[in-house]
Protein backbone atom coordinates (compact mmCIF):
# COMPACT_ATOMS: atom_id res chain seq x y z
CA UNK A 1 0.00 0.00 0.00
CA UNK A 2 1.22 3.18 -0.78
CA UNK A 3 1.51 5.51 2.38
CA UNK A 4 1.79 9.36 1.95
CA UNK A 5 0.10 12.45 2.50
CA UNK A 6 -2.98 11.47 1.29
CA UNK A 7 -2.96 8.59 3.69
CA UNK A 8 -1.81 10.73 6.61
CA UNK A 9 -4.32 12.94 5.78
CA UNK A 10 -7.76 10.48 5.83
CA UNK A 11 -5.98 8.69 9.21
CA UNK A 12 -6.23 11.94 10.84
CA UNK A 13 -9.96 13.04 9.72
CA UNK A 14 -10.88 9.51 10.88
CA UNK A 15 -9.17 10.25 14.09
CA UNK A 16 -10.98 13.28 14.41
CA UNK A 17 -14.64 11.82 13.40
CA UNK A 18 -15.21 14.32 10.78
CA UNK A 19 -14.90 14.53 6.87
CA UNK A 20 -12.46 16.26 5.27
CA UNK A 21 -13.03 19.24 2.52
CA UNK A 22 -11.37 18.62 -1.07
CA UNK A 23 -11.07 22.32 -3.14
CA UNK A 24 -10.35 22.10 -6.71
CA UNK A 25 -8.80 24.85 -8.56
CA UNK A 26 -7.44 24.91 -12.14
CA UNK A 27 -3.55 25.88 -12.40
CA UNK A 28 -2.56 28.96 -14.32
CA UNK A 29 -6.26 29.97 -13.76
CA UNK A 30 -6.61 33.23 -14.31
CA UNK A 31 -2.73 33.27 -14.49
CA UNK A 32 0.05 31.85 -12.65
CA UNK A 33 0.76 34.49 -10.24
CA UNK A 34 -3.05 34.59 -9.26
CA UNK A 35 -3.43 30.84 -9.35
CA UNK A 36 -0.77 30.01 -7.23
CA UNK A 37 -2.04 32.72 -4.31
CA UNK A 38 -5.27 31.65 -4.26
CA UNK A 39 -3.79 27.84 -3.98
CA UNK A 40 -1.36 28.83 -0.84
CA UNK A 41 -4.34 30.22 1.08
CA UNK A 42 -6.42 27.08 0.82
CA UNK A 43 -5.01 25.32 3.85
CA UNK A 44 -5.17 28.44 5.87
CA UNK A 45 -8.86 28.60 4.76
CA UNK A 46 -9.74 24.99 6.25
CA UNK A 47 -9.10 22.62 3.18
CA UNK A 48 -7.61 19.48 3.91
CA UNK A 49 -6.89 18.52 0.40
CA UNK A 50 -6.47 20.52 -2.44
CA UNK A 51 -6.96 18.93 -6.50
CA UNK A 52 -5.40 20.83 -8.67
CA UNK A 53 -6.21 21.10 -12.15
CA UNK A 54 -4.49 20.28 -15.04
CA UNK A 55 -5.73 22.19 -18.17
CA UNK A 56 -6.48 20.76 -20.97
CA UNK A 57 -8.26 21.91 -24.33
CA UNK A 58 -10.87 19.05 -24.33
CA UNK A 59 -11.68 18.31 -20.34
CA UNK A 60 -15.32 16.55 -21.65
CA UNK A 61 -16.42 15.43 -18.11
CA UNK A 62 -16.51 19.15 -16.62
CA UNK A 63 -19.39 21.73 -17.16
CA UNK A 64 -19.01 25.37 -18.15
CA UNK A 65 -17.08 26.59 -15.47
CA UNK A 66 -14.41 24.43 -15.80
CA UNK A 67 -14.49 24.89 -19.28
CA UNK A 68 -14.02 28.32 -19.29
CA UNK A 69 -11.20 27.87 -16.48
CA UNK A 70 -8.98 25.31 -18.64
CA UNK A 71 -9.29 28.20 -21.69
CA UNK A 72 -7.95 30.95 -19.76
CA UNK A 73 -5.09 28.50 -18.29
CA UNK A 74 -3.91 27.74 -21.83
CA UNK A 75 -4.36 31.32 -22.53
CA UNK A 76 -2.30 32.26 -20.19
CA UNK A 77 0.51 29.92 -20.76
CA UNK A 78 -0.67 27.02 -18.76
CA UNK A 79 0.36 23.47 -19.64
CA UNK A 80 1.03 20.41 -17.69
CA UNK A 81 4.55 21.80 -17.33
CA UNK A 82 3.43 25.00 -15.82
CA UNK A 83 0.67 23.35 -13.38
CA UNK A 84 3.81 20.82 -11.48
CA UNK A 85 5.95 24.52 -11.32
CA UNK A 86 2.66 25.81 -9.43
CA UNK A 87 2.65 22.73 -7.31
CA UNK A 88 6.69 23.06 -6.87
CA UNK A 89 6.36 26.83 -5.68
CA UNK A 90 3.18 25.61 -3.53
CA UNK A 91 5.49 22.91 -1.56
CA UNK A 92 8.75 26.05 -1.08
CA UNK A 93 5.94 27.30 1.87
CA UNK A 94 3.81 23.50 2.18
CA UNK A 95 4.87 20.28 2.79
CA UNK A 96 1.60 18.86 4.59
CA UNK A 97 -1.11 19.24 2.63
CA UNK A 98 -1.99 16.44 0.31
CA UNK A 99 -2.17 18.00 -3.32
CA UNK A 100 -4.22 15.59 -6.41
CA UNK A 101 -3.19 16.26 -9.50
CA UNK A 102 -6.56 15.81 -11.80
CA UNK A 103 -7.12 15.72 -15.54
CA UNK A 104 -6.79 14.14 -18.54
CA UNK A 105 -4.58 11.30 -20.10
CA UNK A 106 -3.15 12.63 -23.14
CA UNK A 107 -0.79 15.54 -22.04
CA UNK A 108 0.43 12.84 -19.23
CA UNK A 109 0.97 10.34 -22.52
CA UNK A 110 2.28 13.05 -24.63
CA UNK A 111 5.16 13.46 -22.17
CA UNK A 112 5.54 9.72 -21.29
CA UNK A 113 3.84 8.00 -17.98
CA UNK A 114 7.37 7.07 -16.55
CA UNK A 115 8.34 11.05 -17.19
CA UNK A 116 4.97 11.64 -15.91
CA UNK A 117 5.30 10.04 -12.69
CA UNK A 118 9.15 11.11 -11.64
CA UNK A 119 8.43 14.71 -12.19
CA UNK A 120 5.00 14.79 -10.44
CA UNK A 121 6.37 13.18 -7.65
CA UNK A 122 9.73 15.66 -7.32
CA UNK A 123 6.67 18.29 -7.94
CA UNK A 124 5.19 16.73 -4.21
CA UNK A 125 2.30 15.31 -5.82
CA UNK A 126 0.46 12.54 -3.74
CA UNK A 127 -2.10 11.52 -6.14
CA UNK A 128 -3.66 11.85 -9.86
CA UNK A 129 -6.74 11.26 -11.24
CA UNK A 130 -7.09 11.11 -14.53
CA UNK A 131 -10.97 11.38 -15.85
CA UNK A 132 -10.47 9.34 -19.11
CA UNK A 133 -8.27 6.80 -18.13
CA UNK A 134 -10.06 3.48 -18.13
CA UNK A 135 -8.37 0.87 -15.43
CA UNK A 136 -8.37 -1.57 -18.21
CA UNK A 137 -5.70 1.14 -19.68
CA UNK A 138 -4.29 2.05 -15.83
CA UNK A 139 -1.07 -0.35 -15.45
CA UNK A 140 1.16 1.62 -18.19
CA UNK A 141 0.46 4.57 -15.54
CA UNK A 142 -0.14 2.53 -12.19
CA UNK A 143 3.46 0.72 -12.88
CA UNK A 144 5.02 4.30 -12.68
CA UNK A 145 2.93 6.19 -9.95
CA UNK A 146 3.34 3.26 -7.40
CA UNK A 147 7.43 3.31 -7.90
CA UNK A 148 6.97 7.33 -6.62
CA UNK A 149 4.25 6.57 -4.16
CA UNK A 150 1.70 8.67 -5.90
CA UNK A 151 -1.56 7.17 -5.64
CA UNK A 152 -3.90 6.94 -8.97
CA UNK A 153 -7.49 7.68 -7.92
CA UNK A 154 -10.40 6.45 -9.46
CA UNK A 155 -14.28 8.07 -10.24
CA UNK A 156 -17.05 5.97 -9.92
CA UNK A 157 -20.87 7.09 -10.82
CA UNK A 158 -24.28 6.05 -9.73
CA UNK A 159 -23.69 4.08 -12.91
CA UNK A 160 -21.12 1.96 -11.83
CA UNK A 161 -22.91 -1.47 -11.25
CA UNK A 162 -21.32 -4.38 -9.23
CA UNK A 163 -19.98 -6.26 -12.06
CA UNK A 164 -18.35 -3.21 -13.09
CA UNK A 165 -16.59 -2.02 -9.48
CA UNK A 166 -14.12 -5.05 -9.14
CA UNK A 167 -12.57 -4.02 -12.09
CA UNK A 168 -12.48 0.02 -11.29
CA UNK A 169 -10.98 -1.20 -7.81
CA UNK A 170 -8.09 -3.01 -8.40
CA UNK A 171 -6.03 -0.38 -8.96
CA UNK A 172 -7.59 2.19 -6.89
CA UNK A 173 -5.57 3.94 -4.15
CA UNK A 174 -5.80 7.06 -1.49
CA UNK A 175 -9.49 7.33 -2.01
CA UNK A 176 -12.42 6.60 -3.98
CA UNK A 177 -13.90 9.64 -5.76
CA UNK A 178 -18.06 9.49 -6.55
CA UNK A 179 -19.47 11.38 -8.51
CA UNK A 180 -22.90 11.85 -7.25
CA UNK A 181 -24.88 13.21 -10.64
CA UNK A 182 -25.25 11.87 -14.19
CA UNK A 183 -23.67 14.31 -16.27
CA UNK A 184 -20.59 16.88 -16.25
CA UNK A 185 -19.49 19.25 -13.37
CA UNK A 186 -21.19 22.01 -12.31
CA UNK A 187 -24.75 21.40 -13.79
CA UNK A 188 -26.92 19.87 -10.89
CA UNK A 189 -27.04 19.32 -7.41
CA UNK A 190 -26.23 16.37 -5.20
CA UNK A 191 -28.97 14.84 -3.24
CA UNK A 192 -27.70 13.74 -0.01
CA UNK A 193 -30.11 10.57 0.79
CA UNK A 194 -29.24 9.05 -2.49
CA UNK A 195 -25.36 10.00 -2.07
CA UNK A 196 -25.64 8.48 1.67
CA UNK A 197 -27.39 4.68 -0.32
CA UNK A 198 -24.14 4.82 -2.91
CA UNK A 199 -21.80 5.22 0.07
CA UNK A 200 -22.76 2.61 2.26
CA UNK A 201 -22.75 0.22 -1.37
CA UNK A 202 -19.24 1.67 -1.88
CA UNK A 203 -17.86 0.76 1.73
CA UNK A 204 -19.05 -2.90 1.08
CA UNK A 205 -16.56 -3.26 -1.60
CA UNK A 206 -13.60 -0.99 -0.34
CA UNK A 207 -11.90 0.15 2.76
CA UNK A 208 -10.77 3.51 0.80
CA UNK A 209 -12.22 6.66 1.81
CA UNK A 210 -15.05 7.33 0.35
CA UNK A 211 -15.06 11.26 -1.37
CA UNK A 212 -18.15 12.87 -3.11
CA UNK A 213 -17.55 15.27 -6.02
CA UNK A 214 -20.16 16.96 -8.20
CA UNK A 215 -22.95 19.12 -7.41
CA UNK A 216 -21.71 20.32 -4.19
CA UNK A 217 -22.15 24.40 -4.53
CA UNK A 218 -22.80 25.70 -0.89
CA UNK A 219 -21.28 25.29 2.83
CA UNK A 220 -24.96 23.62 3.19
CA UNK A 221 -24.44 21.20 0.91
CA UNK A 222 -21.06 20.50 1.53
CA UNK A 223 -22.16 20.11 4.73
CA UNK A 224 -24.72 17.41 3.90
CA UNK A 225 -22.41 15.42 2.23
CA UNK A 226 -19.87 15.46 4.55
CA UNK A 227 -22.18 13.66 7.23
CA UNK A 228 -22.61 10.63 4.80
CA UNK A 229 -18.84 10.29 3.52
CA UNK A 230 -14.95 10.47 4.10
CA UNK A 231 -14.95 13.60 2.25
CA UNK A 232 -17.29 16.39 0.12
CA UNK A 233 -15.85 18.08 -2.75
CA UNK A 234 -16.00 21.08 -4.34
CA UNK A 235 -14.72 22.63 -8.12
CA UNK A 236 -17.16 24.61 -10.27
CA UNK A 237 -18.55 26.63 -7.27
CA UNK A 238 -15.21 27.72 -6.26
CA UNK A 239 -14.23 28.20 -9.95
CA UNK A 240 -16.85 30.24 -10.85
CA UNK A 241 -15.73 32.94 -8.09
CA UNK A 242 -12.08 32.65 -8.88
CA UNK A 243 -13.79 33.74 -12.80
CA UNK A 244 -15.04 37.36 -11.39
CA UNK A 245 -11.56 38.45 -11.12
CA UNK A 246 -11.97 40.00 -7.32
CA UNK A 247 -8.86 38.14 -6.45
CA UNK A 248 -8.07 35.26 -3.44
CA UNK A 249 -10.27 37.58 -1.00
CA UNK A 250 -13.73 36.41 -1.85
CA UNK A 251 -12.73 33.00 -2.77
CA UNK A 252 -10.64 32.25 0.63
CA UNK A 253 -13.99 33.62 2.36
CA UNK A 254 -16.35 30.93 0.22
CA UNK A 255 -13.50 28.13 1.19
CA UNK A 256 -13.54 29.26 4.95
CA UNK A 257 -17.51 28.93 4.87
CA UNK A 258 -17.59 25.42 3.11
CA UNK A 259 -14.95 24.44 5.55
CA UNK A 260 -17.09 25.42 8.72
CA UNK A 261 -19.75 23.60 7.19
CA UNK A 262 -18.29 20.55 6.25
CA UNK A 263 -15.60 20.14 9.52
CA UNK A 264 -19.17 21.09 11.78
CA UNK A 265 -21.43 18.31 10.19
CA UNK A 266 -21.17 15.37 12.56
CA UNK A 267 -20.75 17.67 15.40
Amino acid sequence: MVLNRLSKRFAELRAADRAGLVVYTMAGDPDHDAALAIMKGLPGAGVDIIELGMPFSDPMADGPAIQLAAQRSLAAGGSLARTLDTLRAFRKDDRETPVVLMGYYNPIHAQGPAVFAAQASAAGADGVIVVDLPPEEAPELTVHLNEHGIHLIFLTAPTTDAARLPTVLEQAGGFLYYVSITGVTGTASADEKAVEAAVKRLRQHTDLPIAVGFGINTPAQAAAIARVSDAAVVGSAVVKLIAEGNGPGPVLDFVRALAEGVHSARK
